[in-house]
């Protein structure tokens, strides 16, 4: 699916981050809401020799596996009039052309408060998303969270380390998702900041 073809016709588009979109959009947009989406586990599967790692050393990003019973949790950003195409046109760039994803759609589910009846919570949404498949010749696939976060700690490109992009997601899953537990990130982080540590005190 080509992001032209998403926004024909449509006044309004919903993008979902699941990455660095999270704290980092960089395009304008109306309003932002935290939620989740359905069908897909967020894995640092993927490799980057752009802005977090380089062609000697990529570093390791997210991407959304298909996973039936999982959900992975984000934020999603409305943008509409001429939003829409600049939003686009920006993460082409960002996200394809350098990061190799494609897109899709899918359902967004708006997180509800606490205090709201079933009935009374939002119902999804459409968003746009991007996800890097197996296809992709930077994709890395599975590994430990041991390995991976050795590889996250000692990398960095163009936008910066690759530890600040682990270190700034799991931020943001803890103030904006507290009660969600995400094992993969968590654990990664943990074993990339024990590396980050050994070195410091290494030099």
């Amino acid at each position: 699916m080509k992001p032209q073809d998403v926004i024909a016709g449509k006044a309004s588009l919903w993008i979902f981050g699941y990455g660095s979109l999270v704290w980092k959009p960089d395009f304008k947009y109306k309003r932002s809401q935290v939620g989740y989406i359905q069908g897909y586990k967020r894995r640092f599967w993927h490799g980057d020799n752009f802005h977090r790692g380089n062609d000697d050393l990529p570093g390791r990003v997210v991407t959304l596996i298909e996973d039936d019973d999982a959900s992975t949790w984000g934020v999603a950003f409305e943008v509409t009039g001429s939003e829409v195409e600049e939003s686009l046109k920006y993460l082409n760039v960002r996200e394809t052309v350098c990061g190799g994803y494609v897109t899709k759609m899918v359902d967004f589910f708006p997180e509800g408060g606490e205090e709201e009846e079933e009935e009374e919570q939002q119902p999804p949404v459409q968003a746009l998303v991007y996800i890097a498949t197996t296809e992709n010749a930077l994709y890395l696939g599975p590994a430990s969270s041991e390995a991976i976060g050795v590889q996250i700690a000692v990398c960095r490109g163009k936008t910066g380390h690759n530890l600040e992009y682990l270190l700034r997601l799991a931020e943001f899953m803890r103030s904006s998702c507290p009660h969600v537990e995400d094992h993969h990130l968590f654990s990664i982080e943990a074993a990339a900041l024990s590396v980050a540590s050994y070195l410091i005190a290494a030099q």
